[in-house]
């Protein structure tokens, strides 16, 4: 895919406390390579990476092929970063939240968001479920913004549209709100 080549942009933000391996997580996934040396994250950073997206239909059978860049904004632990990570989050589609098995405080610190949230254990060390835990936060980002879109034309339709096609010259007027 060439730059402007795809067809959703899709936004993920790695959140957890200072050496949980959000870093190293990113890196694996994105280039799968893994880096033992622990590096701190300076405020934010991201990395980006292209992939394949196949709905699904109800039955289980293939969909469509959607063309997805997904930036991966890798988020500062410390807590003096906390109100420049957190000005990021509204525009974040999805977020992985990530504590160390080793660390219980790690783990305490995100406790309340663990119900709300799909739970892989990963290893960036290894690559265990590394590109099964972005892959499925992927999944429930897509069938959201298919179930918006789908959403959007039926009410273009209801309201009088021929087409029941998204008018991609005037995108600010529709609007997903996922």
């Amino acid at each position: 895919m060439t730059d402007g080549d795809y067809d959703y942009l899709i936004k993920l933000l790695a959140l957890g406390d200072s050496g949980v391996g959000k870093t190293t997580f990113l890196y694996r996934y994105t280039d799968n390579k893994f880096n033992p040396k622990f590096i701190t994250t300076v405020g934010i950073d991201f990395r980006e990476k292209r992939v394949i997206y196949h709905s699904r239909g109800p039955n289980g059978s293939p969909g469509k092929a959607f063309k997805v860049h997904l930036q991966l904004w890798d988020t500062a632990g410390q807590e003096r970063f906390r109100s420049l990570t957190t000005a990021f989050f509204r525009d974040a589609m999805g977020f992985l939240l990530m504590f160390d098995l080793t660390s219980q405080q790690s783990f305490l610190n995100v406790r309340n968001w663990m119900s709300n949230i799909p739970y892989f254990e990963t290893s960036a060390a290894t690559g265990q479920n590394v590109d099964k835990a972005v892959e499925m936060l992927l999944d429930l980002i897509m069938k959201r913004m298919e179930q918006c879109v789908d959403k959007t034309q039926v009410s273009d339709t209801a309201n009088g549209g021929s087409s029941g096609k998204l008018d991609s010259a005037k995108p600010e007027e529709k609007k997903c709100a996922c």
